[in-house]
């Protein structure tokens, strides 16, 4: 076992955050520089694949098939904090972790993630917490388990799906586990004793209108109905009521609320960034995401800053094939920086969501903000056995072997080969 006391010190290249991000970056530089000039500061003992957690929710996969000790992740050259980091000073170029000791660093990566805030939904905490509750989500690893346990419990009535306003993890997550508790009800013989609502605070099913067409079509052939511009804003376990704001065109509270009753009720959170880093105010922006440029990833004030993954303020969707593609931006550009030379490379705002729609078919989606950017050549709106077989089998490894060792920098290469050097 790799011992957790270190020698406080100053570091090259310090990272915040021990997610896929954080040990991406880690495993490139700890290559790339002498030892102990990289370190990572990350409280966690164990790191978890939680694109896997919808499986889990599903019963397909255990939770203890979605994790890996974490000191087995980090590089042998760096050096592992085992703290969290309490307050960033760029100012000073340092972090104090929780203990009180500081860091200081010549360069550094912030990769903290974001965190659920299911303590913004009124009642959601208790009614999660409480087993046979009928409240469930796949967006913590122990309440993956608990919305698998709820799913087989669950014999008739209202089954609500919801997605929040606000950024969130996996956006396609909340439909992944609807379209799969559609299809073990159906496997149960239950399903004709369920109605199924999915209630979001979007004006259509999915943000990219290709898919968001696709998705239409499962939705109608499941019989499931579509709540749009609606948002959850309480759970009221007594009366088993889940209480809905209703949100106008300009995606405001329009003051207008709906009550529904439930039996099964899977909650999505709106996520937010630690407070470590949202109190840094001279790092984020309003919302209190770290404030980057959207194509290099460098911090728009300190230019010795950079982030990754789920905590930056880039406009894509929040997903770990994200990270993949900013990986390779973060690599070149910050190499650049610590050679004192023009950052060279930028993201594109890639982002992909293998949408499980059940009977083990996937809709592929992969984009931009701009729109579909897709690998394959075929329409990946249709749902196919292939994109499950890559969702279900390949993309786990390709994480653990891959994206956290700092292999793996998106398909980037593999589609212009497919597409014959062309972009899309």
């Amino acid at each position: 076992m790799r011992s957790s006391v270190v020698q406080l010190a100053h570091a090259r290249l310090l990272i915040v955050g021990g997610g896929a991000g954080g040990l991406g970056a880690a495993s490139k530089f700890a290559r790339k520089l002498p030892q102990n000039s990289v370190a990572i500061i990350e409280p966690s003992e164990r790191h978890y694949y939680q694109p896997g957690f919808t499986f889990v929710g599903a019963g397909e996969l255990r939770l203890a098939d979605n994790q890996r000790n974490e000191e087995d992740l980090i590089p042998s050259k760096v050096k592992w904090y085992k703290n969290a980091a309490k307050r960033l000073v760029p100012e000073n170029n340092s972090v104090i972790l929780d203990n009180g000791d500081t860091l200081t660093y010549d360069y550094l990566v912030i990769a903290c993630g974001i965190q659920p805030r299911f303590d913004l939904i009124k009642g959601a905490p208790e009614a999660l917490q409480l087993e046979g509750s009928g409240v469930c989500s796949i967006y913590l690893p122990h309440l993956a388990e608990k919305t698998h346990r709820e799913i087989q419990a669950f014999k008739s009535g209202n089954a609500i799906f919801t997605f929040p306003a606000g950024p969130i993890k996996c956006a396609g997550a909340p439909q992944k586990i609807m379209y799969l508790a559609d299809e073990i009800f159906r496997k149960r013989g239950v399903r004709d004793a369920a109605k199924i609502d999915y209630y979001t605070s979007l004006p259509k099913i999915f943000g990219v209108e290709k898919y968001a067409q696709a998705l239409d079509k499962v939705v109608k052939a499941k019989d499931i109905t579509l709540h749009a511009r609606t948002v959850l804003k309480e759970i009221r376990l007594n009366t088993k009521s889940a209480i809905f704001d209703v949100y106008n065109a300009e995606g405001k509270p329009s003051g207008e609320t709906i009550e529904s009753k439930f039996t099964l009720l899977h909650v999505a959170p709106v996520c937010r960034p630690i407070a470590t880093v949202s109190e840094c105010s001279s790092l984020v922006d309003a919302a209190g995401f770290v404030d980057v440029d959207p194509e290099t990833l460098q911090s728009r004030k300190f230019t010795n800053v950079f982030a990754i993954g789920d905590t930056a303020n880039t406009p894509n969707a929040k997903t770990a094939a994200a990270v993949s593609g900013q990986l390779g931006t973060l690599e070149v550009n910050l190499k650049a920086a610590m050679n004192g030379k023009p950052l060279g490379s930028k993201y594109d705002g890639y982002a992909s969501c293998p949408l499980l729609v059940g009977g083990n078919k996937v809709i592929l989606a992969e984009f931009t903000p701009k729109g579909p950017l897709e690998t394959l050549p075929v329409n990946q709106a249709v749902p196919r056995s292939v994109s499950y077989l890559l969702k279900r089998y390949i993309m786990q490894p390709l994480y653990w072997h891959g994206l956290v060792k700092g292999y793996w920098n998106g398909p980037t290469t593999i589609r212009k080969i497919l597409h014959f050097g062309r972009s899309n």
